[in-house]
Order: C-alpha cells, then sequence, then structure tokens
C-alpha cells in the first residue's frame, strides 16, 4: 500500500470513527488502485508490471494481482515485446480495445452525428441522419432503434455495446434530464430513461459543449488542467474544464455564453433578450447572414470556402465583422477564466485564412491572459468524439482519461 493510500484510510478511521468499516476500505482501496492501473495502461498504451509498480507506487503484488483480475476480465491482453537484449522478453500490459464499443451521439438541430469507437477511444465509423422532424416521441423512437442496431452490431464482443452518450444543444441538468432545447422547443424531458427502457443500454445524457472540451482535453491537451472550448455551430456554448473536471454550475447550466449580452438592445434572441453573442458570433448567424445577401436559400461551406479564395469582398466584410464580434465574447471570457488553454471550434474559422492572427489582433487587453489560443482540430466530429470518450470513462470508472490516436487510421468495425 502507497502513501497516498494510508491517506485515505487515516481520513477513513478518523473521521468515521470506528474501525468495524477496514472491510470497506480496504473495498475502497481497491478500486482506486483498479482505476489507477487502467488510466496509467491506456496512457502508455503498452507497459509492463514492473513499470506500473514505479509509475503508480503501488507494490509488485498489488500490481499482479489487479492485472490477473483485469486479464480474467478481459479488459487487458498480455504481449511480449520484441527485443534484441539477451533474457525473458518482457511481458507487456494493453487495453483490449475489443473489449467493447462506445455510442457518442451529437443530436444537433438538423443532422444527428453518430459515432463509434472501441475502447481506445478510435472512432471506427461515423454515419450522420438528416432530421426535419423534431416531434419527441418520432425522436426517441429513432434514436432507440439506431442504439439497437448498433448493440447488435457490438454483440460478439465480451461486454458489447458499454454505454451511450449523447451530445444536446440545449441545457441539461445534473441529473441528465434536459430542461431546454430551444431548436426542437423541447421542454422538461428525460430522453435518458426513455432511451434506456427502450434499449436495455446505458445512456448518458450532457451539453454538447462541455464534450466538446471534453473531447479536447482527453484526446490533445491531457496535460491540462484548465481548458476552455467555445463551439460556434448552431448556437455558442463554452464547456469549461477546471482542475481537469466539468465546471456545470449549480443546476448544471454553466456555459451558456451564447447568450452572453453583448449589443444592448440589439438583435432578439430565442432566449428572450436583445443583443446575445450568438447572434453575431455562431456559424448559424454568418450563414443566415450570408444567405441573404447572395440571395441563396441555404449556403454551404464549400461555397463559403470558395468566396475567400476568391476574396469576395462581401463575405470577406461580413467574416471581418464575425470576428470582430468574436473577439469581443472571447475577451470576457478569457477575463473571467484566465484559461490555460482556449479552443475555438468552428469550421468557419477552419475555412478563414489567418483567422486565429486576426483573433489574436483584437485581443489587445494587458488584462485578459491566456496561454494558448487555437482552433479545434475536431471540427464537428468533437462532440460525438467526446461523447465515446465519456462512455468508456464511465465503463471503466476511471478518474482521468487520456487517449492517443491517429484518426485517419482504418479500423474492423463489428459487423
Amino acid at each position: 500500500m502507497n502513501m497516498q493510500n494510508y491517506i485515505y484510510l487515516f481520513f477513513f478511521r478518523n473521521i468515521k470513527g470506528s474501525d468495524d468499516l477496514v472491510t470497506g476500505d480496504a473495498s475502497y482501496i481497491k478500486m482506486i488502485n483498479r482505476s489507477l492501473i487502467i488510466s496509467k495502461i491506456i496512457e502508455h498504451g503498452m507497459i509492463s508490471r514492473a513499470d506500473l509498480a514505479k509509475i503508480t507506487g503501488l507494490n509488485k503484488a498489488t500490481i499482479s494481482v489487479q492485472a490477473a483480475e483485469l486479464l480474467a476480465e478481459e479488459l487487458i491482453i498480455e504481449t511480449k515485446q520484441e527485443h534484441k537484449n539477451l533474457g525473458r522478453r518482457p511481458i507487456m500490459l494493453s487495453l483490449n480495445h475489443q473489449a467493447g464499443y462506445s455510442l457518442g451521439i451529437d443530436l444537433d438541430k438538423s443532422v444527428i452525428t453518430f459515432t463509434l469507437s472501441d475502447l481506445s477511444g478510435s472512432p471506427l465509423d461515423t454515419h450522420i441522419i438528416e432530421i426535419k422532424a423534431f416531434d419527441y416521441n418520432l425522436m426517441v423512437k429513432l434514436l432507440a432503434e439506431q442504439i439497437t442496431h448498433y448493440k447488435q452490431r457490438c454483440s460478439q464482443s465480451p461486454y458489447g455495446l458499454i454505454g451511450v452518450v449523447i451530445g444536446i444543444h440545449g441545457i441539461v441538468n445534473n441529473d441528465e434530464t434536459i430542461y431546454f432545447v430551444p431548436r426542437h422547443q423541447w421542454h422538461n424531458k428525460n430522453l435518458k430513461a426513455d432511451l434506456q427502457n427502450e434499449t436495455g443500454i446505458n445512456v448518458y445524457i450532457e451539453n454538447n459543449a462541455n464534450l466538446c472540451s471534453f473531447a479536447e482535453i482527453v484526446y490533445k491537451h491531457y496535460q491540462s488542467e484548465n481548458l476552455l472550448s467555445v463551439s460556434l455551430y448552431s448556437g455558442i456554448g463554452l464547456g469549461i474544464m477546471v482542475n481537469s473536471k466539468l465546471l456545470k454550475g449549480c443546476d448544471g447550466y454553466a456555459g451558456e455564453i451564447g447568450h452572453m449580452i453583448i449589443v444592448p438592445d440589439g438583435l432578439p434572441c430565442r432566449c428572450g433578450n436583445h443583443g446575445c453573442w450568438e447572434q453575431y458570433a455562431s456559424e448559424s448567424s454568418f450563414m443566415k447572414q450570408l444567405s441573404k445577401i447572395h440571395n441563396i436559400e441555404y449556403v454551404t461551406y464549400n461555397e463559403i470556402n470558395q468566396w475567400f479564395v476568391e476574396q469576395d469582398p462581401v463575405t470577406c466584410k461580413l467574416m471581418k465583422d464575425f470576428i470582430k464580434f468574436l473577439s469581443y465574447g472571447l475577451n470576457n471570457i478569457i477575463n473571467l477564466y484566465n484559461p490555460e488553454i482556449l479552443v475555438i471550434n468552428s469550421e468557419l474559422l477552419r475555412l478563414y485564412p489567418n483567422a486565429l492572427e486576426e483573433i489574436k489582433a483584437h485581443l489587445t487587453s494587458t488584462v485578459g491572459q491566456y496561454h494558448k489560443l487555437q482552433i479545434s482540430e475536431f471540427g464537428k466530429n468533437a462532440c460525438s468524439m467526446g461523447a465515446c470518450a465519456l462512455a468508456i470513462k464511465n465503463f471503466l470508472e476511471v478518474k482521468e482519461l487520456c487517449f492517443s490516436i491517429e484518426f485517419k487510421t482504418k479500423k474492423s468495425v463489428p459487423q
């Protein structure tokens, strides 16, 4: 037992005042050790028992017992590592990627994105369904059918479909019920319970911006403890990671930053106020303006990219205004949180040349400080990827998770 575990035992015995809890303490310590071991195996990809003992501070006997249990449960596998030195080849432990699969779902205003991943967080396939009707009962039926389909596809693996996480573009309570989805006009819906009853699968509901920030910290910035992710698509959402944990507020509503007023008495917003940030700096607001100016019913990213390449003066002027209003809100966020890393998730900014440079040029305050500002590499996959990672974290019951994967690598999908 390492020093950290002695501290846990001391705390329990002195606060609770009884040695009758030793058995419970031992179970709790075992759970902590298991979580730590799994996290380190995932972090290193492949690691020996001896190195696990060094990294975790646990003794070799504890490592051996835990490894044996995880092997029996088929959550990890053993591999003999190739080496040129004399002596026995070290036996390496790694996560069994095919032990189960997670499903991440991004439920946006007009499309639903489904991403299936293995236990390493590697996406196996992604497909998108366009939606035109937003009736809640019809949506439950559609989602249940898709989840059941994936459940059947994954049934041959030891743990099958280990969980489903759904990203909601709206307000989600801390108990995972949906308080309000403006685009669908859903109020007080228990999508979690409805889908679990239909499918028999563990379902988790989370705000989409929170899942985007979770994807950033799990896949790209796992050494950062303070990260903000701003998503600019149908509205504007803020995912807040502080001390490696999601900051969700008293009821779960923290991060509704799109409804920060930046233009007093400005454009009306669905929330009931006027001049909200998302009316000026979300991609949906930009595309509405662009559609009106070009007299086109629906503007595509390909068309916008072409206008950028041609340096269309109307599109470029609108983009300058978009970045100006975006920077107003970012300045406020930086002053509020002093983030280590601020990630902006936007397909539009990914297309626009020198987007970061122009944004930084507007952030001239000597008071507001941040260490790194960047545009997300995930794009519109951030929410569903974060959802997959959260499902895996919940299944493995680990405190921290970090994945290192090549997104372009194709893997076999369970059929």
